[in-house]
């Protein structure tokens, strides 16, 4: 009882933990997606603002001029008028400076999406030209792209956010040069009144204002790990100034030409340490409360439950004292089985050698010449029962051995076509008073895993019954085909269908139903083609009996046929 109380408190406090965790997280996560998507809807809004401002800029014919006719010593000047309301100035608007709407810098892409340095610097905006290099792309782009870029200030290294606009020509619409503008970056870098502390990662460097430079350090490495490994958008764990948090990170500018850049997120966990820590206390209280009552239950239960052990104890004696006595009847029983068994086979043994001695006394009476015609027909119908009863100690000797388990077979191929053909070529030489007819249909070089001598009793079996138990001008029909890994052997005859009753005995040894007759036999023949069918993994089993038709299938196992002996020298 101890014990369940004690694993019930542990599984519980295990789920109830994974459970708390599992829901912060969630809120958690649904708290970055809300302030994700607010973020991208103000940079939707302004990247559309800067969009249609820059569409305006650079079909200005000025621009185009310069460019087009290659005349880049006047593209920079040309560009500051135009763009005179749209680069910073200490009188910009407060909304515009808010947004991120005024750009720090602009510089122009030649057609091969180098950069085209301005003469005047300063006028184009403040940006050293190592850093300015960063501007440039593999090749000029058919649409807008987006980056980030690392740029050192007077106050230290900060972020500037890029957007490079496409040029066509106004004459054949080719690209012929792109203007890259900066930006400071739209919410990002600050904390949320959540407690979410967000920042960027580009080119293995972590920009994010207020933590340590050690755990900048910390998180830049687990970052970049992670974004090698293609785990782009997962959760990390990590921690802040102490604080067990979540780190999330999502790609800011897909598919754009300049690296990769990815806004990164730090959940901080004290409200899920909270709650742990409380359901802890709850379930430790309330599992030792159930150890409590557990002790006292048990300690009732023990008092109430020690009777029927103690019964329990005395069935248990009596159960195994009627066991012993079972186990030696079963032993009896299995000894007596055994005796019969070598009895039968005994008896068999020993028949065999007068019944022999009884024919040949017979043939030597009947082979004398002073015999009367009914003497001689008398003495034939004895030589004919000793045959029978020779039959019958045969099929007992056999049976006493598979019941006795020390019939083993020796299984090999067997041609099943030519022993059906050796058996239908026996039947049409004996007498056929009945005037039957024997059809067949079975494909040639049909092979089956058996053994030769009682393959070929089985078949002999069925085929005689079928002989016997026919009427005049019957017939009888065997086939034979392949199913899946079986051969499927039918034996069907015309004749009176065996009674419903008697068809669940006709496999019993010495059991003759009343449709036999005055017919010969001695009850053996099916019960010991079944025994040799199971032996060779196989069966026999009554297929249907009705009307004027009766039918036996016997299932054997199938094999490839084997292949045929190269001729010497060859």
């Amino acid at each position: 009882m101890m014990g369940v109380v004690i694993a019930v408190s542990a599984i519980g406090l295990y789920f109830a933990d994974a459970s708390a965790t599992n829901e912060v997280e969630q809120n958690l996560q649904r708290q970055f997606q809300t302030q994700v998507s607010g973020l991208h809807q103000l940079q939707e809004i302004r990247h559309a603002a800067l969009v249609e401002r820059c569409r305006a800029l650079i079909r200005k014919p000025r621009i185009h001029a310069a460019l087009e006719d290659n005349a880049l010593d006047l593209l920079y000047p040309s560009a500051k008028d135009e763009l005179q309301d749209l680069m910073d100035d200490e009188e910009q608007s407060p909304a515009d400076s808010v947004q991120g709407l005024r750009a720090r810098f602009y510089r122009f892409l030649d057609h091969d999406g180098n950069l085209i340095r301005a003469q005047n610097p300063e006028q184009a905006g403040a940006l050293p030209i190592a850093e300015a290099e960063q501007l440039a792309l593999p090749h000029l782009p058919d649409r807008q792209q987006i980056g980030y870029i690392p740029v050192t200030g007077p106050q230290g290294p900060s972020l500037v956010e890029t957007i490079a606009m496409p040029i066509r020509s106004s004459e054949t619409s080719e690209l012929i040069s792109a203007i890259v503008l900066g930006f400071r970056p739209l919410g990002l870098g600050g904390t949320s009144n959540t407690g979410i502390r967000s920042g960027v990662w580009v080119n293995d460097q972590l920009f994010i204002s207020g933590v340590s430079d050690a755990t900048r350090a910390a998180l830049t490495t687990a970052v970049s790990d992670a974004i090698k490994q293609g785990r782009s958008g997962s959760s990390l764990p990590a921690k802040l100034d102490g604080v067990r948090s979540l780190l999330v990170y999502t790609q800011l500018n897909p598919d754009s030409l300049y690296p990769p850049a990815y806004e990164v997120c730090l959940y901080p966990l004290t409200e899920l340490e909270v709650r742990r820590a409380h359901l802890r206390w709850q379930i430790l209280g309330s599992g030792a409360l159930l150890l409590f009552v557990g002790l006292v239950s048990s300690h009732l239960l023990s008092l109430r439950l020690s009777a029927p052990v103690e019964k329990l104890a005395v069935d248990s004696a009596k159960n195994l004292e009627r066991r012993e006595r079972a186990e030696a009847a079963l032993e009896s029983t299995s000894a007596e089985l055994h005796r019969s068994a070598r009895f039968s086979a005994d008896a068999s043994h020993q028949l065999k050698t007068p019944v022999t001695v009884l024919r040949a006394g017979l043939e030597e009476l009947l082979a004398r010449p002073n015999l009367t015609v009914e003497e001689c027909n008398e003495l034939a119908g004895l030589v004919h029962q000793t045959y029978r009863l020779n039959s019958i100690i045969e099929d007992l000797l056999l049976l006493s051995r598979m019941d006795a388990g020390r019939l083993k077979l020796e299984l090999a191929p067997v041609n099943l076509s030519q022993l059906i053909e050796g058996w239908l070529d026996d039947l049409s030489a004996l007498p056929d008073p009945l005037q039957l007819t024997i059809e067949s249909d079975f494909p040639p070089r049909l092979h089956v895993e058996g053994e030769m001598r009682y393959t070929t009793l089985i078949l002999q079996n069925l085929l005689e019954n079928a002989r016997k138990y026919n009427c005049a001008g019957g017939k009888i029909r065997i086939a034979a085909h392949v199913e899946d890994e079986w051969v499927l052997l039918t034996v069907g005859n015309t004749g009176r269908p065996i009674p419903r009753g008697a068809q669940e005995h006709i496999f019993e040894r010495f059991h003759r139903g009343a449709a036999a007759g005055n017919i010969p036999g001695h009850g053996l023949g099916l019960n010991l083609a079944r025994e040799l069918a199971r032996l060779h993994k196989g069966d026999l089993r009554l297929a249907r009996s009705e009307e004027n038709w009766t039918e036996f299938e016997v299932r054997f196992l199938a094999v490839a046929q084997p292949a045929k002996p190269s001729p010497v020298g060859a």
